[in-house]
């Protein structure tokens, strides 16, 4: 239990200091708002929903589309999905076969495909 709340807690910093270096936003708990574009908004809300039914696989299948086809530009909407991810339930991650080593992993690979795979490692190495 200690474990896994001090990997929320990498994860929760990690989000929170790439929302503040790259996009200038410095906000404890980061939510859809903060898009201004209104497609990612709504493809983000679309994201989280399926996160809250419990379907996160397929959610973070549509994301890895999502940051292929992005061209860059998803690694907001990446960030957030995980941030919200990350809030869940250790109870209601497992109940949907799920966990925070997968919240870490897919955080490293987004911010991988973007080219700061770097970056996350020196920020969880450690776990």
């Amino acid at each position: 239990m200690v474990e896994q709340d001090y990997i929320m807690r990498l994860i929760k910093e990690l989000v929170r200091a790439i929302l503040k270096v790259i996009f200038h936003t410095d906000m404890d708990m980061p939510s859809v708002e903060m898009l201004k574009d209104s497609q990612r908004r709504c493809a983000l809300e679309e994201l989280l929903n399926l996160i809250d039914r419990g379907e996160i696989n397929e959610a973070e299948n549509r994301l890895s589309e999502l940051l292929e086809d992005g061209g860059g530009q998803e690694l907001e909407l990446a960030l957030l999905f995980y941030s919200h991810l990350n809030e869940k339930s250790n109870d209601f991650l497992e109940a949907h076969d799920f966990s925070r080593e997968e919240i870490k992993s897919g955080l490293e690979d987004a911010m991988g495909s973007q080219g700061l795979g770097e970056m996350a490692e020196a920020f969880l190495s450690e776990l």
